[in-house]
This record gives structure tokens, sequence and C-alpha cells, in this order.
């Protein structure tokens, strides 16, 4: 049972061509929906390129200077000024500057609250889209506007490592309020997964913490008196609020943008005399180190989006596929790991490499606890194959020995009697 093909794809670059190669199915009342291969697909290959119905860049790495267009998410800071910045070393300077794609002199603010746009034409797009209801005008750091209170909460509520955002949400909010076909919008969103009541409440817990009730009932009046709607009351009360939470819980995949990675990437594909690659490289090794001892981990433009399509991909502790922004952006490129039949789920993993190398008890805790479900991809069943073996194996030890000690008891019993 396949959706309809103006919704599921209508936000892919070249939907029909990504229609043909891929559909979308439903599996069983468990799993829901999947995503299938129609063509054979070769390892490396692209199978579709797709943006987000809406998209938002976290607190936390905005509040810390991290600088993304406020619609597309592209890093606006330059490779050098990324690189001075995250290092804590200002007069540093980058060798083959040219290489940069980042463009100041196109980047433009919204007249009436100067957030930064990369473009004249993202600029438009979000007020278009959105940013007429979500503008602050005059009032951006006014910490009164009931917006700023709103994200002043969240922060105060979801501390770095972020994973999700409640400008995600507003957005929902605004691009429905501010679309003339209101019930197309509202369409689009219902394609996500939705849960029950008491996932919806695990999955509040996991991203506010052991306070959640309350911690969810303030956010929720600070969401209805920074943006409530009559067309969208469902929205607004307390269960829709719980719902959407969950809808971007389980479905926000998360976007990282850096001009400073890019720069690299282009660095790498340099054709160069070996000693100059050497001297290269040996700069952005030591660069990284910099960056490593001044800032951690914490490298990227980071936020989070709605994908309809990737939505629809399921977890395999193996994928056959995964998820990456190559354009500096929040366009999603899904990519082919191997060889992929026809007929074929295609699978990414909702785990970082490192988690996926972890035990089968530590994955599922993750999966568990972030998306609410237990993973039976062949990785997991093989593995519970083995366990079962195990404790079947030793059970009969323990039954052996169990035995081996009746029968001892027995004749100690004898002896004595």
């Amino acid at each position: 049972m396949a959706a309809p093909l103006d919704d599921m794809f209508s936000f892919c670059v070249d939907p029909g061509k990504v229609a043909a190669g891929v559909e979308v199915r439903f599996i069983d009342n468990i799993k829901g929906k999947g995503l299938f291969a129609k063509r054979s697909i070769k390892k490396g290959d692209v199978i579709f390129r797709e943006q987000p119905l809406v998209s938002a860049q976290f607190l936390w790495n905005a509040l810390y200077k991290y600088k993304a267009c406020e619609y597309c998410l592209r890093a606006l800071e330059t490779a050098e000024e990324n690189a001075r910045r995250l290092s804590g070393i200002p007069g540093l300077s980058l060798p083959h500057p040219e290489l940069c794609r980042v463009r100041p002199e196109l980047h433009q603010a919204c007249p009436k609250c100067q957030v930064m746009y990369c473009s004249s034409e993202c600029r438009q797009v979000a007020a278009d889209q959105y940013h007429q209801v979500l503008c602050l005008g005059p009032s951006q750091e006014d910490p009164d506007h009931p917006i700023n209170k709103l994200n002043d909460a969240w922060r105060s509520m979801h501390y770095p490592p972020e994973t999700s955002s409640i400008m995600l949400l507003a957005r929902m909010v605004a691009v429905v309020k501010q679309a003339k076909d209101k019930a197309h919008w509202q369409k689009l969103f219902s394609h996500f997964c939705s849960r029950a009541a008491n996932e919806e409440e695990e999955i509040a817990h996991k991203l506010l913490g052991e306070q959640f009730r309350g911690q969810l009932a303030l956010l929720h009046g600070l969401f209805n008196a920074a943006l409530y709607d009559d067309q969208l009351s469902r929205w607004f009360v307390p269960e829709g609020f719980r719902s959407l939470f969950a809808l971007v819980g389980t479905n926000g995949q998360g976007i990282g943008t850096s001009s400073l990675s890019q720069w690299v990437h282009a660095c790498d594909a340099l054709e160069l005399p070996a000693q100059q690659r050497e001297q290269l490289d040996s700069f952005i090794d030591q660069l990284y180190k910099d960056i490593e001892k001044e800032t951690g981990d914490f490298l990227n433009c980071e936020g989070s989006g709605l994908f309809l399509l990737q939505s629809s991909c399921n977890h395999s502790c193996i994928p056959n596929a995964e998820a990456s922004f190559p354009d500096n952006n929040f366009l999603l490129q899904l990519s082919a790991l191997s060889d992929i039949s026809p007929g074929e789920e295609i699978c990414i993993s909702y785990l970082d490499c490192c988690q996926r190398d972890r035990s089968r008890h530590s994955r599922h805790k993750i999966l568990r606890e972030n998306y609410l479900f237990v993973c039976s991809c062949p990785k997991c069943v093989a593995q519970m194959d083995e366990l079962d073996v195990t404790s079947e194996e030793e059970e009969e030890e323990e039954g052996e020995a169990e035995g081996e000690t009746e029968g001892d008891e027995m004749e100690d019993e004898m002896t004595d009697v």
C-alpha cells in the first residue's frame, strides 16, 4: 500500500525519477511503512535527494555563535572564520582559501528582525513559508517576547548535546498558519509516525528528563501563548502537544553543516605533488588537534528537520544506505552503502558508527529509549539466536549440575541411613 506520489516524493529533487526507483510500502502494524527498491541500485549510487518540510537550528548551537542560514542551515562563516573560532587562533590563515564556497556578499538579513540568510532566495522562501508568523521584528532580543520565553524555557530543559528543538514544532505551526492550502500541509505532517499516549510520554521523558511532566506543561503553556491558532486547536490541547512532541522526537533527522568540513573535502580532492600533499595533510591534522583541544566535538552548525520520504526508511544495524548533507545545507542525500536488489528494503541506521559496534543489549537500549522499538534486523536476530543457543546450553549444563547435586545428596542420604 504505497502513499500518494504527490505527497511522499514531493520534496525530492526530480520526484518522478525517484518514484521510478523506489516505493513506500506498508509492512505491518509494528514496523509501519518502509522504503523498497524498484530497480537495481549499485553501491555508491545516490538513491534520492530531499528537502525537509521544516527544519530548525538547535537553540544552544545558535547561541554559541554557530552561524547558519535561518532557512536552509547553510554555514555562514567562511572556512577560515570557522577555523579561527573553533581553534581559538585569531590569526589563523587557511591555505587554498579559494576552495571555500561560502559567499558572504550574497548573505541577506531579514529587514525587520535581522536574522541572517545565505541568499535572497532563502530569505524570500522563508518569508513566504513561515517567517511572517515567527519574525520578532524589533523584539528579537526582548526576553519577554512569548517566542523568546519559549526558547529560553527549552534551553533550560534541553542541554547539549542537542537532539531536537522546540522551534521545529513552532515552524510546523507557522507553515500551516501561512499556507493557503492549510489542509494539504496538515496532511503532509500526518504522514509521519504517530504514537500511543504512553509512548509519547516516554519520548517526552527522554527529551526533557525526570521532571518531564512539569516541564511539558510549562512548554505547553508557553507554546500556546506564543502560537495559538483556532484552526490548529487540536495541536494545542495537551494530547495534541504531546503528539507533536512524539512526531518530532521519532522522526526528526539531525542536520550538520560546516564550511570548514567542505573546505577539507575540497582539499582532499586536490591533485598535488607529494611534498605539498604531505604539508597540507599535516596542516589539517594539526588544525583538528587544535580544534579538539579548544572546542571538543562540537564542530558543526547543527539542527534537525522532518524529511517525508527519508522518514519511511526503517532502521537496521547493518544498513544498506546512509544519509548525508554534502551541499553544506539541509538538502539530504541518501546513498547506497551496498548493492540493493529490486524488492529489497532500503534501511538506514539510527545509530552512529560507534553505537553500531556495541553489544546487542546496548544497541537495543539506545533504540528503545530514543525510538521506542526493538530491532529485529538480521544482525540482531543472529545475535539473539546465538544467545538462545548459549542459554539452552547453559540451562542443560545447569540441569546436569543440579542432577549431579541431587544425586550426591541422595547418596549422602543413603549413606546416612
